[in-house]
């Protein structure tokens, strides 16, 4: 399993990680939904389970997907700032390049 965070992406999510509240906590890429070949992405805060592997990232932070996902495997987490601010996750070894 491959996860990129950019480096935008990994200042907001590690400003959450450093909070008393999440220190045991890690960071979790979840599909909210998927048809066909396409998924759409959501993030949390959690502790890995039985079904899960944890992935190292070269920022530095640890993301938890599910095993049996495949459409998690090269997801990108991206943070804009604007207008409309927030995470983009998107999945472009998938042929995902955001929400439609």
């Amino acid at each position: 399993m491959n996860v990129k965070i950019t480096r935008n992406a990994a200042k907001v999510i590690q400003q959450e990680l450093d909070k008393e509240e999440n220190k045991e906590l890690k960071l979790r890429v979840l599909i909210t939904h998927s048809h066909g070949d396409h998924a759409h992405y959501g993030l949390d805060l959690d502790q890995p389970g039985d079904n899960d592997v944890v992935v190292q990232t070269d920022k530095d932070i640890d993301v938890i997907v599910a095993k049996d996902q495949p459409l998690l495997d090269g997801v990108k987490i991206d943070y804009l700032y604007g207008e409309k601010e927030g995470f983009i996750i998107v999945n472009p070894s998938k042929g995902n390049h955001g929400d439609h």
